[in-house]
């Protein structure tokens, strides 16, 4: 299953909710300002360096970069639009909202 998490982890409880439910090998996609979770040296990036150890991680190109992001945790893929429908196309989608 396809997690996405489209919320701010500063603004909204989502990404600690939801990563209580993740399934080893289970795809991780942050995108819209979910992207602020992969950024590093943050507050997250402990939690996120256990989810890597079973699950990838991935976060939208196009949305880290509207937010200035330029560095991410090590072991995240930054992808394109074209990466994200892959995903989507090759997995059920559960929204964390």
């Amino acid at each position: 299953m396809l997690n996405t998490i489209n919320k701010s982890p500063f603004a909204n409880n989502s990404f600690e909710t939801s990563s209580r439910f993740f399934q080893p090998g289970d795809p991780i996609l942050f995108i819209e300002d979910g992207v602020y979770a992969v950024q590093a040296n943050n507050k997250f990036s402990n939690a996120l360096r256990d989810i890597l150890k079973n699950n990838p991680v991935y976060a939208l190109g196009p949305d880290l970069n509207a937010r200035g992001i330029s560095e991410i945790t090590a072991g995240v893929k930054s992808i394109g639009y074209e990466g994200f429908v892959e995903l989507v196309e090759d997995h059920q989608v559960n929204s964390w909202l």
